[in-house]
């Protein structure tokens, strides 16, 4: 039984302290000091090889035998899912399928069963996970962090899962149809590359193939990712290589311009935080530390005494931005204790005295009780402010510190990581994006023209008819898709072309379209040039075209107007190809009501930013758009500064990547802080940098160094790429000081100082 304990303990330690900030060994440097963390990582160490030596650790085809509870599991759960979809698919070939916005039948089908077909692989994870005995050499594996994870373990026992090929299932390749095994345009899970079998039972015929093509995929996405990665990285390095911490906090380059007055706006280093999301300090974790070190010297302290004590400390000069202090960091500490003082709070109402009982005032007891209740004492409030105030000015950034190297490696190397190039908004089927390594490289190459342009547009009306209107005055509409007629009627005087309108239509999806708006769009259609006297309204429905009195040949002016007429653009933007409708319920409290309120926002797909924003019935302050070019040219440097690290904050957290913010912002501002947006690749760092050997050493070698030579340029050797190149010290970390020293000179009336002493 102890050998058991030891196992489940050695795997809770390891699996804590696998390299993040809450793991044992950071706690145990941050607590104590590194001399603690080495001495436990010894001990540690020769404790698991000697448990290891006894016991032995092997993984075996024993491991991955699923036994009859897992098999029947497994075998329910899949015939769950295969129903499921036998439904969808039924309910898809009678037309039932409920509508979705911006999505059409197939389409639907196709992300319900993908989604339904995912859930099968995630539903045998768990229980492979429940079911395994805790000895299963694979599931130690992969709980504790050295290698694999359940779906690898689910796999293996249980069910391959659905194949994918350019993030979908198995295509058609084969007259309308995967392989020759399926019939015709079949949608069910075995034909679309669905793998029911796990790799311990074996893969039939058409499963090893459909697996073959998702593994095929996975190669090739590795050598071009690898090449792309490689390269992203690289530029990254080049183009932030040079800027360091200064002694002011300011962050700057080698020719001593300023990229940020305060690195990550407050002068923290990442490597020190302790919070999950960049925050300086872990204070749960502090705080209960000193209450369980610190002893009590008196009486707990009560509310009123707590808040007096902490604004006394905060009050003091190192916790005024002056004294090196944010403002945020303050405002945490208060947080901090403010809940402290709430949870205070809600344990006394809990208690309902009884004045008759206790023969005293309640207020007095209450009193009485709130000192005992508050849990910390003086000296443990006193000790606790001290140490966050301290552990805070030790994690402040040091001078000379390579913050831009440090961000550049903290950007490219989570990129190795990333697999999928593209995925799906929630909810709606039609609607991709691109993400991964490909959205990485558009945005730090600043990219004019992206693949998916997009604008999230909430708007201010909360009815589903209004979101309607606004959405058909924004996406972009074709004659052809509201026209049921579009011929030429030939007559005895004259031919001329009748174009009637599926009004239900229009009513249905609220587009406010009609006769009179057709014949405005086709006036101002460019390639038609007709005018209004060549086209008559006969009713709200239906107009009719003349060809112009000075062609000659009016039938085939009819017909070359008959081609162009369905493309001819009747509302809209011209820039949006898609729009879709999304309802989120959001809680509304005004006025003390907790009910949910529907909240109606736009998906748009297109770059036209300045137009949605235009858009009455638009909010304007809370559209956003992923086109950082297109947001610079509407909301200016700033605003384009944001998006940067809204993107590729996005992006990573897209992949389970959490980077700290500050890496972010220091490549946002060293991309913008020109006044415009420069790029990370050749010509952005051409308008970024003056040093020639610098650039000589990125790219165009010989160009740089002829071009420098023929216009006498000199270079100060100040970066590090230059001081590399000659061999002398770089001007960062401790090369940043100079020391200089005090030379004894006699003073006389005609002495003139040397300037190099001083």
């Amino acid at each position: 039984m102890f050998e058991e304990n030891v196992l489940i303990n050695f795997v809770i330690i390891f699996s804590s302290g696998n390299g993040n900030s809450n793991g044992l060994f950071s706690v145990l440097i941050r607590d104590y000091n590194t001399d603690a963390a080495a001495f436990c990582m010894n001990r540690l160490a020769k404790l698991s090889a000697r448990w290891i030596g006894n016991h032995g650790f092997s993984f075996g085809v024993n491991d991955v035998d699923p036994g009859d509870r897992i098999s029947t599991q497994k075998k329910l759960k899949i015939e769950q899912g295969y129903d499921s979809c036998t439904e969808l698919i039924s309910k898809y070939w009678k037309t039932k399928l409920a509508s979705q916005p911006g999505s059409d039948a197939a389409e639907l089908v196709e992300a319900e069963i993908t989604g339904v077909l995912n859930q099968i692989r995630d539903i045998t994870g768990d229980v492979c996970k429940k079911e395994l005995h805790w000895r299963n050499s694979g599931l130690i594996m992969s709980q504790c962090g050295s290698k694999g994870s359940v779906t690898n373990i689910s796999q293996m026992i249980t069910c391959v899962g659905q194949q994918s090929v350019g993030g979908k299932r198995a295509p058609n390749g084969f007259m309308d149809r995967t392989l020759p095994h399926f019939t015709r345009n079949s949608i069910t899970p075995e034909a679309k590359g669905f793998v029911a079998n796990s790799f311990y039972t074996g893969l039939t015929a058409t499963e090893f193939f459909f697996h073959t093509m998702g593994g095929r995929e996975g190669l090739v996405d590795t050598a071009v990712k690898t090449a792309d990665t490689g390269y992203m990285s690289r530029r990254l390095i080049k183009g932030l290589e040079d800027l360091s911490a200064y002694y002011d906090q300011t962050v700057r380059n080698s020719s001593g311009s300023i990229i940020q007055f305060r690195y990550g706006d407050d002068g923290m280093d990442p490597a020190k935080m302790e919070g999950k999301n960049g925050e300086p300090m872990d204070f749960n974790q502090l705080f209960g530390r000193i209450l369980a070190t610190c002893h009590s010297d008196s009486s707990t302290l009560s509310p009123s005494e707590i808040h007096k004590i902490t604004d006394k400390r905060l009050s003091r000069f190192d916790m005024t931005p002056e004294g090196g202090c944010s403002t945020a960091f303050r405002d945490s500490i208060l947080k901090f204790i403010e809940n402290k003082v709430e949870s205070l709070e809600k344990t006394r109402m809990l208690f309902k005295l009884d004045d008759e009982k206790f023969g005293v005032q309640k207020s007095d007891i209450l009193e009485s009780l709130s000192a005992r209740l508050s849990g910390i004492s003086d000296r443990q409030l006193k000790v606790f402010l001290e140490n966050c105030i301290s552990r805070y000015h030790s994690k402040r950034i040091e001078a000379g510190g390579t913050v831009g190297a440090v961000g550049a490696q903290s950007i490219g190397e989570p990129g190795t990581q990333m697999t999928l190039k593209t995925f799906h908004f929630a909810g709606v089927a039609s609607m991709n994006i691109t993400l991964g390594v490909p959205r990485i490289k558009e945005i730090i190459d600043a990219t004019k023209n992206i693949k998916t342009p997009y604008i999230t547009a909430v708007l201010e009306c909360d009815d589903e008819k209004s979101a309607m209107f606004i959405n058909a005055s924004i996406k972009k509409t074709l004659l052809c898709e509201v026209a049921t007629t579009m011929e030429i009627v030939l007559n005895s005087y004259q031919p001329h072309l009748v174009v009637e309108l599926d009004m239900s239509l229009i009513e249905n999806q609220y587009m406010g379209i009609s006769a009179f708006t057709v014949q405005e769009s086709i006036v101002n259609h460019r390639k038609l040039k007709l005018k209004k006297e060549h086209i008559q309204v006969h009713s709200a429905s239906k107009l009719m075209i003349s060809p112009r009195s000075d062609s000659k040949d009016p039938l085939s002016t009819l017909y070359t107007i008959q081609t162009k007429l369905p493309q001819v653009i009747v509302k809209g933007m011209p820039s949006v190809t898609k729009s879709v409708v999304i309802r989120d319920k959001e809680k509304d409290r005004r006025g003390g009501t907790n009910e949910e309120k529907p909240k109606y926002k736009l998906l748009v797909s297109g770059p036209d930013l300045l137009g949605v924003m235009g858009t009455p019935g638009v909010k304007a302050s809370a559209t956003t758009c992923n086109h950082i070019i297109g947001v610079y040219d509407v909301l200016g440097i700033e605003a384009a500064r944001k998006c940067i690290i809204t993107e590729i904050n996005d992006t990573m957290k897209a992949h389970g990547m959490n980077i700290d913010i500050r890496h972010m912002m220091l490549l946002a501002d060293v991309m913008t802080y020109k006044g415009e947006i420069l790029g990370i690749q050749r010509f952005g760092i051409r308008r970024m940098k003056d040093s020639v050997l610098l650039l000589a050493s990125f790219e165009n070698t010989v160009e740089h160094l002829s071009n420098a030579a023929i216009n006498g340029r000199i270079d100060e050797i100040n970066g590090v790429t230059e001081c590399v190149v000659l061999g002398v010290p770089m001007q960062v970390g401790t090369g940043m000081f100079k020391v200089m020293q005090r030379t004894e000179v006699p003073i006389s009336l005609n002495y003139s100082p040397d300037p190099q002493f001083f």
